[in-house]
Parts: structure tokens; C-alpha cells; sequence
């Protein structure tokens, strides 16, 4: 990580931003400048856990218990200073969902966006449904992503458990819920839903009603901060008692307003676990391309995009899978090699699809295996495989903000490999410049945090860019071409996938 501001000159009041991460909780203090403090950053990293017939989850109390350890080793850190932070944000992974019973105890665990056991409901949704109209609506497709398709699954799965959830909620909610005795949710998290009117940022009854379900199973949306910690926290965390705390936004959102990306003038590109393009923007819902998708960063603020479910996670199974270490190796073949010199394929579907086809059946592919591949050169090809699919996201992106000019990347997988970021200028034929901010996310859920409290104004907020990557252009002539033989392939398999689904 690279080196933040020391303690001693950071400029209160602080503010403690906890990120709950598909992989990982983290604890980092920034300060009111929104510069990231030294050493007072805790991380502990977890796993979903996966089932063999797609699910993908975690029990909530692990998340609390991480989330709160980290809090601990923070305040720990900070020593005196600890007085001084006035605030804390929170940012969390979209798409979650939690079933609590009347007593709050959960009877489900958390379901990751990854879960794709939803996708016979999802189809069954979109039979039923108007997918145009609810995708207008909600900035959401009938996919197994969202909340439609997994409530309904789990209401004939595990009709029990769905009995028995009194309310329904995300990871942030609930941990807002153990922290003080109320869930907390703002406008930021329903939009990724599937189950909020984006305009009128309500809940959309009509498809609430299509699942048998009405607002009093959500949680009211305010973006009010909260305060007064339940004894036991409060007795834990004295300096913390009296700070407002604010419910969680999406990781995604945040991570767009850390890295400097808050307006159309750049797009934010993330390969982390998972992967995104994103533009946000200031004002109202514009049309939404059926490619893409469109949620809230806050009130004022919606960012449209597109995701993969697969991106830096398929690198880290690439290299296990083949065995390829150190990471060295890797990139001193991916600094060596020719664009698309392997004569291979591969659709990178490991976790299914999402943007732009949507179709969450779809799995991976790799074609054109011969005795003389490498493991060497299946690595660059799945490497240039997700920088196709992010080809495709970026093509629709520009439809709608022309005027886009500069692509940020960030992710710690992506940031990692200098040689993949190559690749990515290389495949979308413009520079991408590396993010100097290290944790986008937990600056950004800093950031709009500070800005609620009338402390600054994102637009003069200066953000570190790193390293600039130029686009060669016979590299990309050739992974041109390759795109077009991928999108062959995709198209030979969508309909055999379409039917499975």
C-alpha cells in the first residue's frame, strides 16, 4: 500500500471508513482533507463459502465479528488520536441479501451477488414480467444478481426460512443493526436491488407485490447518520459513542468518488475480485442501455455501468490452476509476448455472465487447446478475455458519455500486474491510468462522509493518479480482431446457454 499522510499531521476531525469487501473487512482513517492516515489501516480477509449447487455465502456473524475486531485494532492503533474521529463511514459490497426473524436473529445467511441458484427464478421472473419496464425502473435486470430472483427462490427452496424472515436486508444493514438495534440503510444500497423505484428512491411496489412481499419487510431508506451504540459497543468503543455513523453505501459507488471519478469526464475501471466500468454523474436517470445497469452513489448522484462476475479472481485461479509462480514469471511472459499469439479463446465465464448479455448460465470456456499451449499462454488469454468483456461494457458506456475521455483503473488484482494493465490499454484503444489511491472504495465512502458534513466539496478534492498506460496501435488492431472471434464464439454458445437458463 502505498504511504498515506502521517498521524501527527493529519488534520481532524477524522473519519474511520470500514469497507466490507467480497474478500476481505477493512478498517483505514482518513483525514478531513480525505487523505489516508498511515498505519491506522486493519484488514482481515475471509471466503464465501460455495456450494456445489451455485450457491455463494457467508454467515452475518462472521462479518460482524471481522468488522468489529477491525474496528478494535484501529482505535488501538490510533492511541490518542482516537478522540479526534468525528465520523464513520461504511462501504459494502452490492447485492447481498440477509432474511432476519422477528427477534433479529438471522435465518439466512448472506447471500453473495455470486449466488446464481436464483436462476430458474430469475427466467420464471422474466416470463412473467415486463423486463423492459422493470429495468426502466429499478436500473436492474431479471437477473440472478439481484434480489427479485433470490427472494423468489428462496420463498419455494427454502420456503421455511422465507416464513420465518420477518425482514430483509443487506450485510450494512445488519451490521448497523447489531451496532446500535435498527437497521440503517441508505438510498445507495436498495438502488442495486432490483426492488427500488430509481426516480422516486421508494420502494417499487409493484414488484414487491409480484414477490408477495411490501415495504415493511425492507428497511426504511435514510441517509441520516445514527448514533448511540448499544451499551455493550458503547462501553467497548467510548470514543465512538457520540460520532455519527452512516449507513452503508455501495462499494462501487465509493469506489468511483476515491478514485477521482465522480463525474462523466472519466470512466472507473475496477478488476478486483469481480470487475466493473462505471460513470457517475450528477442529476437525473438518464436511459439505460439493456447492456448495462444504473444505481445510486447518494441523493444527487447515479452511476451507470457494467460487471463481470469474473475478473481478478479468474487470474488467482489461473495461476493456481497452472501452478505459475512467483507473479514475476507471469509478467515478464505477459511483457514478452504478442498480442493474441496463442491462437485461443476463452470466454471467461467461471461465475456466469453479467453485463453486457446477462446470461448468468453461461460458463467457461477456453478453445483451441493444441499439445504445443503453454500455461503461460492460457494465463494472457484469460487475461485478454476479461479485457474483451470490458471492451464490450466500455463500447456501450460510450454511447451514452461521448465525452468520456480518461479510463481510472483500480482493483488490487488489476493494479498488481503492470502487464495486464498493458493489455487493457492495448484491448479499448485509449490510455488507462492507474489509480494512486490504493483503497478507492473506503476513500470514497470517507469522502462523501466529509462532504455530508459540509467539511468539502468532491469537485475540489485532488485525487493521485498513478502510471499511464498508452495504447500501442498495432496491439490494438490485433485485439480487435481477437474481440470479434470471441464475440463469434459467445454468440455460437448464448443460445444453448439462453435454453439452460
Amino acid at each position: 500500500m502505498r504511504p498515506g499522510i502521517a498521524l501527527a499531521r493529519a488534520e481532524p476531525p477524522l473519519v474511520l471508513s470500514i469497507d466490507i469487501g467480497s474478500s476481505a473487512v477493512r478498517a483505514l482513517v482518513f483525514d478531513r482533507l480525505g487523505r489516508r492516515v498511515e498505519r491506522l489501516a486493519v484488514h482481515f480477509p475471509y471466503r464465501f463459502r460455495a456450494t456445489a449447487d451455485g450457491g455463494v455465502e457467508v454467515e452475518a456473524e462472521l462479518i460482524v465479528r471481522l468488522a468489529t475486531a477491525a474496528i478494535d485494532g484501529v482505535l488501538h492503533r490510533a492511541g490518542r488520536r482516537r478522540g479526534d474521529i468525528g465520523a464513520v463511514a461504511l462501504s459494502t459490497f452490492w447485492h447481498s441479501l440477509l432474511g432476519l426473524a422477528k427477534d433479529g436473529t438471522p435465518v439466512t445467511p448472506v447471500l453473495s451477488w455470486a449466488d446464481t441458484r436464483s436462476l430458474a427464478a430469475a427466467d420464471r421472473l422474466r416470463r412473467a414480467l415486463d423486463e423492459r419496464a422493470i429495468h426502466c425502473r429499478t436500473g436492474c435486470r431479471l437477473h440472478p444478481t439481484y434480489l427479485p430472483a433470490k427472494l423468489l427462490w428462496l420463498s419455494e427452496a427454502q420456503l421455511d426460512r422465507f416464513r420465518r424472515a420477518a425482514r430483509w436486508m443487506s450485510v450494512g444493514e445488519y451490521l448497523h443493526w447489531r451496532l446500535f438495534g435498527r437497521a440503517g440503510v441508505s438510498v445507495s444500497m436498495p438502488s442495486a436491488t432490483g426492488l427500488l423505484d430509481l426516480r422516486r428512491c421508494v420502494w417499487d411496489r409493484d414488484i414487491l407485490a409480484a414477490l408477495q412481499l411490501g415495504p415493511e419487510h425492507l428497511s426504511a431508506i435514510d441517509d441520516a447518520p445514527v448514533n448511540g451504540l448499544t451499551r455493550a459497543f458503547a462501553r467497548r468503543w467510548p470514543p465512538l459513542r457520540t460520532v455519527p455513523w452512516f449507513p452503508a453505501l455501495g462499494d462501487g459507488a465509493c469506489a468511483n468518488v476515491g478514485s477521482g471519478c465522480a463525474s462523466p469526464a472519466r470512466v472507473a475501471l475496477t478488476a478486483g475480485t469481480s470487475g466493473a466500468m462505471r460513470v457517475a454523474w450528477s442529476g437525473e436517470p438518464t436511459e439505460i442501455p439493456p447492456e448495462l445497469w444504473c444505481y445510486r452513489v447518494d441523493r444527487s448522484r447515479l452511476v451507470m455501468g457494467g460487471a463481470l462476475s469474473n475478473a481478478g479472481d479468474l487470474y488467482a485461479w489461473l495461476r493456481g490452476a497452472l501452478r505459475l509462480d512467483p507473479l514475476s514469471r507471469v509478467e515478464r511472459a505477459l511483457a514478452r509476448g504478442r498480442p493474441d499469439d496463442h491462437g485461443l479463446t476463452v470466454l471467461p465465464f467461471w461465475s456466469g455472465e453479467r453485463s453486457p448479455g446477462w446470461l448468468a448460465a453461461a460458463r467457461g470456456v477456453i478453445a483451441g487447446l493444441g499439445l504445443s499451449t503453454t500455461p503461460l499462454q492460457l494465463v494472457r488469454a484469460g487475461l485478454e478475455a476479461v479485457a474483451y468483456r470490458f471492451l464490450a461494457i466500455d463500447a456501450s458506456l460510450r454511447r451514452v458519455f461521448p465525452t468520456a475521455r480518461e479510463v481510472v483503473a483500480s482493483g488490487g488484482g488489476l493494479l498488481a500486474s503492470p502487464g495486464w494493465m498493458q493489455v487493457m490499454a492495448d484491448v479499448l484503444g485509449r490510455p488507462v491510468r492507474a489509480s494512486g489511491e490504493p483503497e478507492a472504495a473506503s476513500r470514497g465512502a470517507a469522502l462523501l462522509t466529509l462532504e455530508a458534513l459540509g467539511l468539502l466539496r468532491l469537485a475540489q478534492v485532488p485525487t493521485r493518479l498513478g502510471r499511464c498506460y498508452r495504447p500501442r496501435p498495432a496491439a490494438h488492431a490485433g485485439y480487435r480482431e481477437a474481440a470479434r472471434r470471441q464475440t463469434a464464439l459467445y454468440n455460437l454458445l448464448a443460445p444453448w446457454w439462453a435454453e439452460v437458463e
